[in-house]
């Protein structure tokens, strides 16, 4: 049943903690809401595993995304929001990974180390919290510096109103 559209994507990226995967869901929600048909895939999940493929550079987040989409595509869905740490910096790998017709969009979700470590406290438990909150701070320098993507500020704000933003900045709904 694929439609013969386009393929139009979303890469949301940012520092754990930022909020991708809540402002995923809610954009998500707001799309089902305007009857727009649409993916989710979290991009974390296609790679996760130890030893980590990715640093013996072997390419498994494409090659699952890849798989995975063609499944979406086979019953009909052309959208697809994605959400991944570092996606906005492989735009190019990723959206290859998609097809040959692809119009993506890069966001980058931002927020203060502060706003990032009380998120983060928020949902990890044990010994890890610390190391999370490091990584989160040095990834934000990192996104920072590499990305040319659109950049939405996630601090102050409620996810209804990020993942507006994001859905209008992308020109998939009106801001609301």
């Amino acid at each position: 049943m694929d439609t013969g559209l386009p393929t139009e994507v979303i890469f949301i990226g940012g520092r754990s903690g930022v909020g991708k995967t809540s402002v995923a869901a809610e954009a998500s929600h707001l799309l089902a809401r305007a009857g727009i048909r649409h993916a989710v895939i979290e991009g974390d999940n296609l790679d996760q595993a130890y030893p980590e493929p990715w640093r013996d550079g072997i390419d498994l987040a494409e090659r699952n995304l890849a798989a995975i989409w063609a499944n979406y595509r086979a019953i009909g869905d052309s959208r697809l929001l994605f959400t991944n740490t570092v996606s906005v910096l492989q735009l190019p790998a990723l959206t290859a990974a998609l097809g040959t017709e692809v119009r993506a969009f890069g966001v980058l979700l931002t927020a203060s180390d502060a706003s990032a470590a009380e998120r983060l406290a928020q949902r990890e438990i044990g010994t890890a919290l610390e190391e999370h909150i490091e990584r989160s701070n040095r990834a934000a320098v990192r996104l920072d510096a590499e990305s040319t993507a659109f950049r939405i500020a996630t601090d102050d704000r409620s996810v209804t109103e990020v993942a507006s933003d994001v859905l209008a900045a992308a020109g998939w709904l009106p801001r609301a």
